[in-house]
């Protein structure tokens, strides 16, 4: 796990297992559901799990209600570009076209050359098809040196007065990116049981990873579900 990878949680749902117990009982409740005398919190979770998700229910709709906002930082740009593709949630990113500056820093000393470009640990590796490699310390040393051509390369033409969404294009692929993404719990199970499973890009299941525990102080009883029954085994979130 890079040393540098961050997720935070800036907002999310009270009450989120309360939450799913109210919808799931207005579903069907012949008179109004009040919000006065839910049960606690635990039960609720409890109570959701049992009505809706053991035994293989599948009635996910009443878990779209909770929602939770992640801060997340110095991820692979390839993370973000894999996140996004699902449109299962909402996100914003930080912006090349705007905030460059950290790359000149590099060439001018101020950052470390990691702080602003990824690059994998060394260590043996394979691709989707099963072919073994190793990436060597050799190997990784020649590449920050390419960043750090790449990045002097980037503030000649920043100091030539071109405009950063121009500057950017011959910049390695990996810059670390900054960005905030919101789910609603549906979403967050689907993400992470897609993108946490062992065939997925290492550092998105690290950022699953680095997620979970999250989910786990945010929903504990439904959390614990999800551990047992999706995490690592591929079956969906509808």
């Amino acid at each position: 796990m890079d040393e540098r990878f961050v997720v935070e949680v800036i907002s999310r749902s009270p009450f989120p297992q309360t939450t799913i117990y109210m919808a799931l009982h207005q579903d069907y409740s012949e008179d109004f559901v009040s919000y006065e005398t839910p049960p606690v919190e635990e039960k609720c979770g409890t109570i959701a799990v049992t009505k809706l998700l053991k035994g293989n229910k599948g009635h996910y709709g009443c878990l779209e209600h909770p929602q939770i906002t992640f801060n997340v930082g110095y991820f692979p740009h390839s993370v973000m570009q894999q996140g996004r593709t699902h449109r299962i949630s909402s996100w914003d990113v930080q912006s090349m076209r705007y905030s460059g500056k950290r790359i000149c820093d590099v060439v001018d000393g101020k950052r470390d050359i990691e702080d602003v470009f990824y690059l994998r640990p060394i260590g043996h590796y394979h691709d989707r098809f099963g072919k073994k490699y190793e990436y060597t310390e050799a190997m990784r040393q020649d590449e920050l040196e390419r960043c750090l051509d790449a990045a002097k390369h980037y503030k000649q033409n920043i100091d030539y007065g071109m405009a950063e969404e121009h500057a950017r294009s011959l910049i390695p692929f990996d810059f670390r990116q900054h960005f905030v993404v919101s789910f609603n719990m549906r979403s967050l199970m689907h993400f992470l049981t897609i993108r946490g499973k062992k065939d997925a890009q290492l550092e998105i299941q690290q950022l699953c990873e680095l997620m979970l525990p999250h989910f786990q102080d945010w929903a504990p009883e439904i959390y614990a579900w999800f551990m047992e029954n999706q995490w690592l085994k591929g079956a969906l979130a509808p």
